[in-house]
């Protein structure tokens, strides 16, 4: 019995030996190599801002620059599922004692990663109930069968919504919208370039209309913030719209064209959508009870978070991530979504949101962030005053790739506007020029949530967001700086300090 039992075992084609992935053993051991080449060198040299003053980079700190280069390594290539290398941020910071692990941890469950849950449960409610095929038949139904005009349309939309909604909020959705529309186009959910253009674009398209208002995101009044307690000037809500709409604007549309060449449909039109989809829409017929009650729902809340954003002082006691969790209780008081829907979510794209949260935080309480930030801007004394514009922009768009928006600019800003006196820049073009890159984060998934929402497609890879995102984030520089040279001088926003400033 046991030789017959060996012989089954053994015998060829039951057993085949898989063969090694040495290119994912290599991504492995470079993430591996980058982080003990950065934790085991010799300390780093200080950073000393204008003013004189040294930024120690401490052990900890070399040990937060040593993770996040595994960690981004890990995020690019994907060696390992993008959650699995968040867990791998906390667990690490705990055993090489880079930060407690009760607060490495405690990133996991900031209110930030509870705002991404709560806007995917949106999405899968708007799915559930058929809203979103409602909303998807009617808009194909306006920009008809070809498929350019139903990027356009799509993006248009999408950058119309973040200047009422934050842009996690409308990436959330617009989500199972534009899934309801590629179902139409791929009906048998595989990857295809029109697809990759939808969803990348999505998230991209989500970062260029954010710049546009304050209730975008919550970095502009951060930099506001920041702008006005150095300067002790003020900038409008009014003000900051006339000066940051047509470069919104200008990106949507160049964004458009850009998705157009780079992921090109397949097909230029879908003969006999637009009939379809007016067939469909008839076929849903009434709006039902959930349907009702959960657009009320979500309604509420955009309405709350909207008025929140508007009225800051009088709103505070809101908070937006507590907001956005009632609508996820509701929805299950009123039973319009199940338990087996929660067991649904996509964990993945929370971990990986808890793991952004885990190394930016990380990064900035080590002080690591601001020696980067000193050490960078450095640079640039004496520079001309357009590279210095632009570096401080660049350095933004680096930062705000790897750690929160938010916590970007409340590391460069600061440095950037004390520097900007000594080198006659004015501070209103370098807090504009920072506020537009801080907001669109095109290379790593951990950017921002809409990046990652979109990742929840599963149309397209890490590295492909990435490859994407190079080119996307050298047009919005060459754009910046066709802005910051021309059209904001033209429109009235001063670049360098006059003698009677």
């Amino acid at each position: 019995m046991v030789e017959k039992m060996s012989a089954e075992i053994t015998s060829p084609g039951l057993i085949q030996a898989v063969p090694l992935d040495w290119k994912r053993i290599f991504f492995i051991m470079l993430g591996l190599g980058l982080f003990a080449a950065v934790y085991f060198a010799p300390p780093f040299s200080d950073a000393v801002d204008p003013d004189g003053k040294r930024f120690v980079l401490t052990p900890e700190g070399k040990a937060a620059l040593a993770l996040f280069l595994l960690a981004g390594t890990w995020w690019v290539t994907e060696v390992v599922p993008i959650g699995i290398t968040s867990i791998v941020i906390g667990l690490t910071q705990a055993l090489f004692l880079i930060r407690p692990a009760r607060v490495a941890f405690s990133d996991f469950m900031d209110p930030s990663v509870w705002f991404i849950f709560g806007s995917l449960s949106i999405g899968m409610v708007f799915t559930k109930t058929g809203l979103t095929r409602r909303l998807a038949y009617k808009m194909l139904e306006l920009v008809g069968e070809r498929t350019s005009m139903i990027y356009l349309g799509c993006f248009v939309m999408t950058s119309a919504l973040t200047l009422v909604m934050a842009h996690t909020a409308v990436a959330a959705t617009v989500y199972p919208l534009f899934l309801a529309i590629y179902g139409l186009y791929q009906e048998d959910g595989k990857p295809t370039k029109f697809g990759k253009g939808l969803f990348i674009g999505m998230a991209f398209i989500c970062g260029a209309g954010s710049i546009v208002t304050l209730l975008g995101s919550a970095r502009a009044a951060v930099a506001l913030g920041f702008y006005n307690q150095i300067t002790g000037k003020t900038i409008t809500f009014f003000e900051l719209t006339y000066y940051m709409l047509p470069l919104g604007a200008t990106l949507t549309f160049l964004l458009w064209a850009y998705f157009m060449l780079y992921y090109r449909p397949e097909r230029k039109t879908i003969p006999g959508l637009r009939d379809r989809a007016r067939k469909l829409y008839a076929s849903l017929g009434p709006i039902n009870k959930n349907e009702s009650l959960a657009l009320t729902i979500v309604v509420g809340v955009i309405c709350t978070l909207c008025a929140r954003s508007l009225f800051p002082a009088e709103l505070s006691f809101l908070d937006k991530t507590a907001v956005i969790l009632v609508a996820t209780v509701l929805f299950f008081v009123f039973k319009i979504v199940s338990l087996e829907d929660l067991e649904g979510t996509p964990w993945n794209i929370i971990l990986l949101f808890g793991g952004a949260m885990s190394i930016g935080f990380c990064l900035w309480e080590t002080g690591a962030a601001q020696w980067i930030a000193v050490l960078w801007l450095a640079m640039f004394q004496g520079a001309a005053p357009m590279v210095f514009i632009l570096g401080v922009a660049f350095f933004v768009l680096m930062m705000t790739n790897l750690i929160m928006n938010v916590a970007a600019i409340a590391i460069v800003l600061p440095v950037a506007l004390k520097m900007a006196e000594y080198m006659g820049v004015a501070h209103e073009v370098v807090m504009f020029a920072c506020l537009v890159t801080a907001g669109m984060p095109f290379l790593l998934l951990v950017g921002a949530a809409p990046n990652a929402i979109a990742y929840n497609s599963k149309l397209f890879t890490a590295r492909e967001f990435f490859t994407c995102g190079l080119l996307a984030s050298l047009m919005l520089m060459v754009v910046l700086a066709i802005f910051v040279w021309v059209v904001w001088p033209i429109m009235g926003m001063p670049v360098l300090i006059t003698t009677g400033g």
